[in-house]
């Protein structure tokens, strides 16, 4: 396995993140163009399918824990084909691939990794599938996460428990959508340039990772939030929390203040910890 790292201490502006229309989601989505409609229902039908194995599927299924599913779901797929027009087609070809390979069960989003080496994604037909594609669900998952309630955590216990990646690494293959083929414009130039160098043989090698902190990578410490907010995150998850209104603001606590992110990390942590333990005859 190659680990690289290279120091930055550069800052970088922030845009601010460009909101859809807030409407109804059965409103709003019949008026969208063709391909903005085929790629919502694509993604709608994906995240269906994901929390199921063999129980029979259910269009409401988020409606009492994540009532603003379909709505975030819109959103970020009109936003992100309105920016890269290739979303789309990369969707809809994701979409056959993952379904047309014992059926829709959302396999090809896994990634190899020690315990999974030859995963559907991996597979010939798929190593060519957009970036981009990719790269939408993720957003939308993130998006999700922050809404879930089910789980019963806070924005701010979410955004304390991602101060893990202050600490390990991550593979290029989970972020190679943004610097490959195009950079991503909201990561920071010198970054991108030097992760295209680390990862430039990661189809050939996909044990090859990249540090999450490059500036600190064995130290537990707040230099995670300092960096995400230079534009120094490797995740697209990683700018998703520097510049969302509700979670930019804990960023910011956290790159100030390392003991507040200590006390709120061990907290959260503990109630993971916890979270669906087994007593009794379970």
């Amino acid at each position: 396995m190659h680990v690289r790292t290279f120091p930055f201490t550069f800052s970088l502006s922030n845009k601010p993140k460009e909101r859809g229309r807030k409407k109804s989601p059965i409103e709003s989505t019949l008026s969208l163009p063709p391909f903005i409609l085929m790629a919502y229902l694509i993604l709608f039908l994906l995240f269906i399918y994901l929390p199921f194995s063999s129980a029979k599927l259910n269009l409401d299924y988020y409606k009492a824990t994540c009532p603003d599913f379909e709505n975030v779901v819109k959103e970020n797929v009109f936003i992100k084909q309105t920016t890269v027009s290739a979303t789309a087609p990369g969707l809809l070809r994701l979409f056959f691939n993952d379904c047309i390979t014992d059926g829709c069960d959302a396999s090809i989003l896994i990634a190899s990794s020690a315990y999974n080496r030859h995963p559907e994604r991996d597979a010939d037909p798929n190593l060519s599938l957009s970036g981009d594609a990719f790269d939408i669900i993720s957003k939308i998952k993130n998006d999700l996460e922050l809404k879930f309630t089910a789980k019963n955590f806070t924005i701010r216990e979410m955004v304390a428990l991602n101060g893990a990646h202050t600490i390990g690494f991550t593979h290029c293959k989970q972020f190679s959508d943004r610097i490959y083929p195009k950079v991503d414009f909201t990561m920071h130039p010198k970054l991108a340039a030097g992760l295209r160098r680390v990862c430039q043989n990661y189809t050939v090698d996909t044990s090859m990772v990249a540090f999450n902190d490059m500036s600190t990578p064995h130290t537990f410490d707040n230099a995670y939030y300092k960096n995400i907010l230079k534009g120094l995150g490797l995740l697209t998850s990683d700018y998703l929390l520097s510049v969302d209104p509700r979670t930019r603001p804990i960023v910011e606590e956290y790159a100030k203040d390392q003991q507040a992110f200590f006390v709120d990390f061990a907290k959260a942590m503990e109630k993971v910890s916890v979270l669906g333990v087994k007593t009794g005859n379970k």
